[in-house]
């Protein structure tokens, strides 16, 4: 059973930078896909990151392409999310999740995805 950990948050000035961390624990650790996404108050959630593990491939989408880049930590199961240059239309609670089982790709949708962090809030001010 895996449960995901985020920490890094907090509250920045624009043009500022944070490094959000996800920490997975729990047997059996082995998602091959992890992802970053986000929701700001009366938004639908949306991805920020999509992590391939094993290919060590990201996919970052378009809203933070150029201002974000990801990692991974596979001895300490962990997956890291930096993000510099923030606006304030990056505020918003951020969550990592992982699928369960395999895939052969690692999908956009948040839908597909089963495990879920409590998330770690980001606020920016001009």
């Amino acid at each position: 059973h895996v449960q995901l950990v985020e920490s890094g948050g907090g509250s920045v000035q624009a043009g500022g930078s944070l490094r959000l961390s996800c920490a997975a624990s729990g047997s059996n650790y082995s998602s091959r896909c992890m992802g970053w996404f986000r929701q700001a108050p009366g938004k639908k959630r949306e991805g920020v990151a999509i992590m391939n593990r094993k290919l060590r491939t990201t996919y970052v989408f378009d809203t933070v392409k150029g201002r974000s880049t990801s990692s991974q930590d596979n001895t300490n199961n962990a997956v890291y999310l930096q993000m510099n240059n923030l606006n304030p239309e990056d505020t918003a609670m951020y969550y990592c999740a992982a699928i369960r089982g395999f895939v052969l790709r690692c999908p956009r949708n948040n839908n597909d995805y089963q495990v879920w962090g409590q998330g770690t809030q980001v606020t920016v001010s001009q």
